[in-house]
Parts: C-alpha cells; structure tokens; sequence
C-alpha cells in the first residue's frame, strides 16, 4: 500500500522527535539483566502515606481514598514526577483514614475496603479487600533495567484484562494471553495504537494507571507484566466491584469526560476550501454551498472544518463562520501551525478544534497540553464549550477532546477492524472515540454506506475530504446509496436525547456510551471472547452488529442473556443466542434493542437541533418488559451554563409484566431544573412495542381516543392506534402539550410486554439468500413463514416491490401448523431499467395467531443480473457486481491508482503496455456475470511496473463457488502469468488477487487484456 502524503510529511519531523524523546540513550542498555528490589531494611508511617526501604530503593505508597492508592519505587532513592499535574487532576479533600499493622513477613496497609500487603523479604506487594479476598499479587518484586521498571502479577484463571487506550481492531474483547503495547507508532490501521492510554482494567476487580509519558508494554500471560520504558515506577490503583466503577476511579483522577455541546454529536464534515490540491482553486466560502447541499439533500450537518489540509489556510474567516451558523452549522478550523490565533479565530466564529500529530512537539506532554489549551482557547473567547479532535492523546485527554483513529483508507477490512476498536477505548475511559466515514482515501459507494450507517450509533463522527482524490459528503455517491446514507444521518439525529443522556452520565461516571458487552455482561463468558468481537453496545439498550463483508446476510450476531427485539422488523429473540443467517441489505444495519428499554428521541426526521421549537414533541420509543427506568438530561446544548445547575433532568419509569399479558404503566415525572431555553410545556408521542392491541389507553386516568387507522393517528392532535403493520404490532399514543413541571402517567389496559400475550406467537418471515432476478424479466422470489408457539392462521404473504416493478398478487396459505415453516413463492418482475446488483425489498405475512392479527416483515435483497456478455467481451467494459480492493477502487484500464476512481496509470507488465484491462490493489475481488454464456478467460497477469519490484500475490478465477485456476506467487519481479482458464457454463466469476506475504506494500496486481470469450 502507498503511504499517504500526511505521513510522508511527518517522517522527518514529529517522529524523529517523539523518538527521541521515548527512546532516548537508555535503549542501548535494554537487554541489560533486571535487578529486583530486595528486602526491607526500613518502615515509615507519615499519616496515609508509607515509606519502605530496601537497601538503597525506595518504595512509597499512598492513599487517594479507601479504593486507590499510588505506589511508586526509585531503585536509586529519589522519587522523580516528570508527568507532575499534567495526567493527575488535584484530589482535593482529606486522604482517607489508613492503619498499619506490622505481621512479621509483611506490613499490612489498610483502609477501610482494601489492604496492601507489603511483604518483607523480599518486598512483594498484594492487595486484598476488606472481606479477605484477593485482587492481585505479585509473583515477584518489582525489578528495573538500565531503561524499564516493570511489576509482575499472577494471572486469575478466568481473569480478563481491557484498557490500554485505543488499540486499532482490538480491545473490546479480551487482552487476555496477548501483548499490549501504549506509544505512539503513528500505525493509524489493524494493529496500531493511536490514543493510547497507560490504564488497564481486570476483571477481578481492579485497575492500573501508570502516571507517565513513557511508552508502556503489557503482556498479559502467565505471569502478567507492566513494563514503562523508564527507570522509575509510578502507578495508581484502583479496587472496585466491577470495571465501571473502576473507570469511574480511574477518570476521577485524571478527568471525567467533557460534556460535548449538541452540534458536536452532529455529524462533522472535514474539507480544504483554499489551495486544494486535488479540487483546484477554491475559497473559504465555498465551504457555505456545500453546507447548503447538506440542506438541499435533507442531512443533518453540526459543523465543518474548512481548512483541513496541509497548506490549506482559510480567508474570510468571520464570513464563514456566520454564514455556517445561518445554516445551522458551526465553523471548525484544523490547527495545523498551532493554536497561537485561536482567540481571534474563536472571536470569528470558530467552535471546534482539529489538533494535528505534526505539531505534537517532544512528546505527549505536549499533545495533551495542545488539548487543553485549544479546549480552553474555545472557552476563554466565547460562552461555547470547548471541542478538540486529536489522533495522537494521552491519559486525560478525554477530559478535552474526541479521539478519532487517524488517516485510513476506506474498505471492507477498514470497517471490520473499527468495530471493535471504539469500544474498547471506552474501557480506558475515552467517551468519544470515531474514524473518518470511509476513510480518508479510496472507499467506494457501498462501503461509504456500510461504514456510516454503524457510525451513527457512536456518538461523534465526521466525514473528511481534504486529503482524498474526490469529495465524500453523504450525497456524493447517488442512489440508493443517498437515501441510505440520510436514513441513518435521520436515526443519529433523532436519537441524540439518549446520546446527549449518555454523555451527561459520562461525566459523572467516566462511562462513555459506545460499550463492549463485557462491560455490561461481565458474567457472560462469551462476552469476553471473539463471539462478541464485531459488535457493541450503544446505551444499555441498542446493540449493534455491523456488517463488514460485501454480503447481505450477517452470521455470527451474539446477543446475551436478555430479550432482544430487531429494530426494523420486531422480531423478537430470546439470549443467550446466536443469530445466523440475519437477512442485511444495503439498507438495513443489524440493530437489536433490550427488553426493557424506554429510549428518547427526536421525532419528525428533523436535521438539526436547532429545528427544534418551544412546541416540539418529545417521543419515547418503549420495548415493556419489568420494571425499567431512563433519565433524560437537557440543557440549552451549547453554552457553559450547566456547569452552575443550568440544566433539568426527568425520569422515567416503565412497569410492565416481565412476560404475557398485562397492563403497562408509563410514569413521566416532572423535568427538575431549568435552564435557558426549556420547554415549559410540550406535546409526547410514545410508540410501545407490546404485539397486542390494548383494550384502552388512559393519560393521568382519563380514556384517549382509539384511532381506526394511520392517517386518522397523524391527522389527531391526541389519541391512540394500534398499527399491527409496524415491526409485530405497536401502540402508537400522541398528547397535548402537558406541562413539563407536572409528573404524568400514561396506561395501556389489557396488553401485554414484549413479545405479545402469547411469547413467541409471533410468526417470522425470513428469506432464503442468494436470489436472483433479471432487468425487465418475469421471475420469482422465494419466501419462508415460520410460525411461533401458535398456529398462523389465514397468512397473506406479499412484497412490497420498488417503483417502476411489478409485483404479483399475495400468496395464501390456510394455516402454519406451530413450530413449522411454509415457504412460498411471489412473482416479481424488475424495472426494464432496473440498476444491476443488489436491491432491498420487504416482504409481508399478515395472519393471525393467539386471537390476534399480526404482521411480520423481513427485509432482503435480491440480485439484479445484467444481460449475460455475447461475443468477446473485455472483463473492463462488463458489470462488476462486485469490486472488493485493497487500496482505493479497482480500476478499469488503469492500474490501481493512488485513492480516487480513474487516478491510475497505463497498464505496464514487463514493458508491454495494455490498453484494455483491470488494476487492482490485493487483496481484490472482482465479480463478473456471465449467465453461463461464455466459455474462456484470458489474460496476462502480474504486478503493474510502476511498482519497480516490489510485491507479492498470487491470482485466481472462481466460479460458483469452485477454483477454477491460482497462479503461483508473483512479485514485482516475475515474469508476466498467463491466464488462459475454461469457464464453460460458469454464471459468476470472481477475480480475485490476494496477498501472500502479509505485506500490501505494492501489491498492484493487473488483469492486462482480460478477456472472456462468449456464445
């Protein structure tokens, strides 16, 4: 793979710099033979803090409170604090109350909740809580080199370790049995470690921050060990219950996460409107038309960084700044050269800061002062609150700013090793952690989409087009791609009161909102493992499942204990399981919500909050199952008033049967507090997802209006409807406006929790994978009714087709015995200009089953083929229903280019050039349809001169799922392969190059004359 021009640029200077101030004299000395402290030769007690001597080291502990301490040691006797108060936030208060007891072979250390035994001969220290239990122990004491200290613990049986900061395509399963490393790499891909962080958490119970700048390595095996690569140890421990309460220590020490204005959880839009190398000419205000198409085309925009590229500078920066605020926007500068300006830029309009690695200095002392200074820049100009981005922090910095993984290049594996990665960082107490929307560089339409519709569930996110060949604004990539792309846009926006509640709590708690299941499943030993590795929570309540193959079906969906309903169709599913088989088109992110969940949100498919009026209505979106709660915080989403009480807050309660019938119960208290801005009154709107239409809905005691149809709900001010069509039957319920200084209860009489009256009597509507049908021809589509725990009576199955198709009349099917599946099959003929590939359907079963009708949907894809090729046909001119590539788009006759579509060059093999042909980047997959109509390929094949040698890969046809030809491993330097492969009867035919040395770097492999020969 090429590097990108921005690391270029950083090679010479940022890097040798942070080299040297990591590395430093000390690394000739490191395989110099460790040295352990010895035996205690002296005891000190000086009110909670401890001095132990060991000949000529020291050792010192002392108490933060009655769960934390910090212990330090100076093998020379002289305690140093290089990092001083720029990680360590001042406690404030008494230290806690300690005793001490001398047993003979150890000291005990004590206070309330824990014990530390320091053991004398030699010193060795363990912790113990109040109750006798262990937490850790050393298997030895801790030893230094010439240029590292390190402690060595024993591993638990079944302990599992997290933290260590943002750890690229890992961390929210467990580090258990792997080496973490925590420095800057500047490796912004799978196995880098961007924002790292010198924190770990175990699930016995406790944590670890080393208060340093050095770089850390852990290796948690058996036994585990810390290393900092300095000759002094200094770190905090933190003892807890659980691994929230330990983040929540954890970040009360070095800072709880900032509280983000509202336009900061919009989404962000990055570009170079001045000196754009790649787009020409430009001006600052260009930036003003582009944040009118974002209106234009319906998508939701918070703010735009107009500078975002090297050499890019800004002009007219006060006229930029009002002119974003006039459409809703905030202007965001990226501070390439520093932030030495950023009191007249903030005077100017400037409400987010971009900190870029270039200017981090000696090391992340500075990084993280640069966070500090510009989050305070923002605030000491204005009444905003401040807003830093940075791809290179440290501990404490998420008091300051969102940390985003850095420079990537969009692509399939891009978004299989992001899922993971944000999650984890949250277990180091990052609340704000993203990527770039498709990268930076290369991408196409499909995985653009695939990458923001998951994005939507995290917090913070932002799209970047300074540095790429081609802007990637959501609207670029025309349709279906656009409507997809704003659905999920839609989703972020209207969920942003359950966000905007998360980010309140993370500073109270330390806990951002985007979670692995091990932090709220600890129990759950699959949690742990791989099983969960591809998904995350949002909340307690959403859990998100991404899609990161170019597939429409997702295997391998873990969903723990508990019930979970599919956000799109409402079917239900009962945890611990396993979901294969999930039917995912490009419109559809698998997305799961928890049993119990009551869930804010935004109603009406607004696109910023500022839409928002005093008479807007708040919506609850309830899943009744138990007795659950919600608290929704408010403010006036922008200035800093909240920090002086500025702000309401109102609980809510559902009481629900945990299963069956029932009545449901909704208790909305008065919002306490008040702030600039607050509604005084406003009308709600609550959908609840019970399966079973109530016999009556009352408000406060009094009956609502039932409403006998959809358009009769929308036309009400008031009233309720039972929609048996929508996601397995839900009541919908609309208010008057109602004080929001009075408490409310709202009543649904004769219905049921989640799941219906009846569990499981809902039917399914699944359809079988890999269907296909041909532009403007008759065909048929295949579709599964499986019932519940009920019979289904009476089933009407029929599709919902797009415009421009033609869908025949519904199938009928007397009766689905319980238990069983019918399959049926509907006609369905495509638009004659129907686009090949892939197109999202609906398919509909209405019957009725435990004296109930119902309805139950499946969402799915059906494959449009193009006319099969006649005659020869160069593979370059065909369809390609796919084109996986490794870097950037694969090319039509061209060799793969830098990241854009159509930047590459001539294809060259050997000297020869090749006018026709493909050029990709492995690993690729190219997939042609040939209809069985053709019956050779030829080509010659290898990697592309420009590449001067470089490379490895190995080439190969497959048709239907059988290998039909793989070359031999091709370098650089090989002679050209030739490729001459019966494809008789073939239907798909897949190109594919794949790397062989687990190297990408130039791995430009071509297809030169790719030919098929056809009837």
């Amino acid at each position: 793979m090429r590097t990108s021009r921005r690391l270029r640029s950083l090679a010479a200077g940022a890097l040798l710099g942070l080299c040297a101030a990591f590395v430093g004299p000390g690394i000739a000395r490191a395989a110099d033979p460790a040295t352990t402290v010895g035996d205690v030769t002296d005891f000190q007690a000086d009110g909670s803090v401890y001095t132990l001597s060991a000949g000529s080291a020291e050792a010192r502990v002392s108490f933060v409170s009655d769960e934390t301490f910090r212990l330090e040691l100076a093998p020379d006797g002289k305690f140093s604090d290089p990092a001083g108060d720029a990680i360590v936030l001042p406690q404030g208060g008494k230290p806690p109350v300690t005793h001490w007891k001398d047993r003979g072979d150890r000291y005990e250390l004590s206070t309330h909740d824990v014990t530390l035994r320091a053991y004398k001969s030699p010193l060795r220290f363990a912790l113990y809580r109040s109750d006798g239990t262990r937490v850790w122990a050393e298997t030895k004491g801790l030893s230094w080199t010439g240029d590292t200290t390190t402690q060595t613990l024993a591993r638990g049986a079944d302990e599992q370790f997290y933290g260590a900061g943002m750890q690229n395509g890992r961390g929210n399963t467990s580090h258990r049995d792997k080496t973490v490393k925590v420095s800057v790499d500047y490796n912004w891909n799978d196995g880098g470690h961007p924002n790292s962080v010198p924190f770990y958490l175990s699930s016995a119970g406790y944590g670890v921050f080393r208060n340093t700048f050095a770089p850390n390595t852990y290796t948690f095996g058996e036994p585990v060990t810390a290393a900092a690569k300095e000759q002094r140890f200094d770190a905090y421990y933190f003892a807890g219950p659980g691994a929230k309460d330990v983040i929540g220590q954890y970040t009360k020490l070095t800072g709880k996460p900032f509280m983000p204005p509202v336009y900061g959880l919009e989404p962000g839009d990055a570009d170079c409107y001045l000196h754009n190398a790649n787009r020409g000419e430009r001006h600052t205000l260009d930036s003003l038309k582009i944040a009118d198409q974002y209106k234009q085309h319906d998508m939701p925009l918070g703010w735009m960084l107009v500078n975002d590229g090297y050499g890019c500078g800004y002009e007219n920066l006060p006229e930029a700044g009002k002119g974003l605020q006039d459409r809703g926007a905030q202007l965001g500068l990226w501070t390439q050269d520093g932030i030495a300006k950023i009191a007249d830029q903030v005077k100017a309009g400037q409400r987010v800061a971009k900190l870029d690695v270039a200017w981090i200095g000696s090391g992340y002392k500075f990084a993280l002062d640069g966070c500090k200074d510009a989050y305070k820049g923002i605030e000491d100009n204005s009444d905003a609150r401040g807003v830093t981005w940075a791809p290179e922090s440290w501990a404490g910095a998420q008091r300051c700013g969102v940390q985003w993984s850095g420079d990537q290049t969009g692509s399939w594996d891009y978004i299989r090793w992001q899922i993971p990665t944000y999650a984890g960082a949250t277990m180091s107490g990052l609340a704000y952690t993203t990527g770039d929307v498709d990268g930076i560089f290369g991408g196409s339409p499909k995985t653009y989409a695939r990458d923001l519709q998951w994005k939507m569930l995290l917090p913070m996110t932002m799209t970047m087009d300074g540095w790429a060949a081609s802007d990637k604004q959501p609207f670029r990539q025309g349709e279906p791609y656009t409507s997809v792309n704003r659905k999920y846009l839609k989703l972020h926006e209207s969920l942003l009161p359950y966000l905007y509640s998360y980010a309140h709590e993370a500073t109270k708690t330390g806990v951002g909102a985007v979670r692995p299941l091990a932090l709220e499943y600890p129990d759950d030993p699959k949690a742990a493992t791989d099983a969960a590795k591809y998904e995350f929570l949002t909340g307690e309540d959403f859990l998100v499942a991404p899609v990161y193959k170019d597939t429409t079906v997702r295997d391998g969906i873990y969903l723990p204990k508990g019930t979970w309903t599919d956000y799109w169709t409402g079917r239900v599913y009962q945890g611990p399981t396993t979901v294969d088989g999930y039917s995912a088109p490009l419109d559809t992110l698998p997305l799961f919500v928890k049993g119990g969940a009551a869930v804010p949100m935004w109603p009406g498919g607004i696109r910023s909050y500022q839409d928002r009026t005093a008479d807007s209505p708040l919506a609850w979106d309830i899943y009744p199952q138990g007795k659950s709660t919600f608290d929704l915080y408010e403010d006036d989403g922008v200035t800093r008033e909240h920090r002086g009480g500025a702000y309401a807050t109102q609980h809510a309660v559902v009481d629900a049967p945990r299963s069956g019938a029932g009545d449901i119960k909704v208790e909305i208290g008065e919002s306490k507090g008040d702030f600039k801005g607050k509604q005084k009154s406003r009308p709600y709107a609550f959908t609840l997802h019970t399966g079973d239409a109530p016999s009556r809905v009352t408000l406060g005691g009094t009956a609502l209006d039932r409403l006998d149809s959809k358009a009769a709900y929308d036309k009400a001010d008031a009233g309720w409807f039972y929609d048996r069509d929508d996601r397995g039957g839900v009541v919908r319920v609309k208010t008057q406006p109602l004080s929001t200084d009075r408490e409310f209860s709202l009543t649904l009489e004769n219905t049921s929790a989640l799941g219906g009256a009846v569990p499981g009597a809902q039917a399914a509507v699944t359809v079988p994978a890999d269907q296909e049908l041909g532009a403007g021809a008759a065909g048929k589509v295949a579709v599964d009714v499986s019932a519940g725990t009920e019979d289904a009576t009476g089933v009407e199955v029929g599709l919902d087709a797009p415009a421009g198709w033609q869908a025949g009349p519904a199938a009928t099917v007397d009766r689905v015995p319980a238990g069983t599946t019918r399959r049926v099959e509907l006609s369905l003929t495509p638009a004659k200009d129907a686009t090949p590939g892939e197109q999202a359907l609906t398919a509909s079963a209405r019957y009725r089953s435990a004296d109930q009708d119902r309805t139950s949907q499946g969402h799915f894809a059906v494959a449009v083929m193009p006319e099969p090729p006649k005659g020869d046909a160069w593979a370059s001119d065909l369809v390609w229903l796919k084109s996986t590539n490794g870097y950037g788009p694969a090319e039509r006759d061209r060799s793969n280019g830098e990241s854009g579509a159509t930047d590459g060059h001539t294809l060259t093999l050997a000297g020869k050039t090749y006018a026709k042909g493909i050029g990709v980047h492995a690993d690729s997959d190219i997939e042609v349809y040939l209809g069985g109509q053709c019956s050779k390929l030829t080509a010659d094949a290898g990697i592309d001169d420009e590449i001067k040698g470089y490379g490895e890969v190995a080439f190969s046809v497959e048709a239907d799922g059988k290998v039909l030809w793989t070359s031999p491993k091709v370098t650089g330097a090989s002679d050209t392969v030739p490729v001459d492969v019966d494809v008789t009867g073939a239907r798909h035919v897949h190109l594919k190059v794949t790397d062989t040395n687990g190297s990408k770097t130039g791995d430009h492999g071509d297809w030169a004359a790719a030919k098929f020969s056809c009837g």
